[in-house]
């Protein structure tokens, strides 16, 4: 693919664009501030996302699974209509991270993408929805994309959290890493996002650049400057780490 932008000829081998999903327009600006040149604005029912000179598109899907994944799930469908789908979804931004795993300004990359309360509370304790009969609660990256990512970005493996409440509490921070021990990071729309993803049969990637310790609500204590740097630092590798996974290992 060649795409002509006003600062040159930006070239990549990826055969079709790559959408990224952040919850806010912060968010997705420190991922385009590590991208070429923006190419334009595209408006979809309800959002608009941003496409890049190098055929990245970059959507601020709003906060929370529920939205995160209706706006994916349009953004998704007007591609495809539009005859250029995507090849990959990331679902990209800050959270907070479990200590010690995930400390402040690091970079976590998702091999499950989990979410952590849907489901019921029972005396016995809580039941994720699958064990309920139905629905399903992690979507896996591909390995091969997980590991170019994470050795490309230097970001932290394991498993992100989505919840609908950020977590506030200390008993809390312990019972969900009890529930999911390989958790590193909490966020709230990566599970919505992967949700969209997976019903348009397109890959889903989850990297979250960690703000603060998953825990006591202590807003003093956020450091969001210093993760939405090491967000934009991430994607500045990541970029060239997809196009060698594109190549080689899809």
């Amino acid at each position: 693919m060649v795409l002509q932008a006003e600062e040159g000829l930006i070239t990549t081998s990826l055969p079709v664009p790559v959408l990224v999903a952040t919850a806010v327009p912060v968010e997705r600006d420190a991922v385009a501030r590590a991208l070429p040149a923006t190419a334009e604005e595209v408006r979809l029912p309800g959002a608009s996302l941003v496409r890049t000179a190098a055929g990245w598109d970059l959507l601020a899907a709003g906060v929370g699974p529920a939205l995160a994944a209706a706006t994916t799930a349009g953004a998704l469908t007007a591609a495809a209509l539009a005859g250029r789908p995507y090849a990959l979804v990331v679902s990209a931004g800050i959270g907070g991270g479990f200590p010690p795993g995930a400390p402040v300004g690091s970079l976590v990359v998702a091999d499950a993408i989990t979410v952590a309360d849907l489901g019921a509370e029972t005396a016995d304790g809580f039941l994720p929805v699958t064990e309920l009969g139905f629905g399903t609660v992690t979507h896996r990256p591909p390995e091969s994309l997980v590991r170019v990512v994470s050795e490309a970005t230097g970001a932290r493996t394991g498993t992100i959290l989505t919840v609908s409440t950020v977590t506030g509490t200390a008993a809390r921070a312990a019972a969900l890493s009890a529930r999911h021990p390989g958790a590193l990071a909490e966020g709230m729309e990566g599970f919505g996002v992967a949700e969209a993803a997976a019903a348009h049969g397109v890959p889903v990637l989850e990297i979250r650049a960690v703000s603060n310790p998953v825990g006591p609500r202590d807003r003093a204590a956020w450091r969001i400057g210093d993760a939405l740097a090491a967000l934009t630092e991430g994607f500045g590798k990541l970029a060239p780490a997809l196009e060698s996974w594109n190549a080689h290992d899809r």
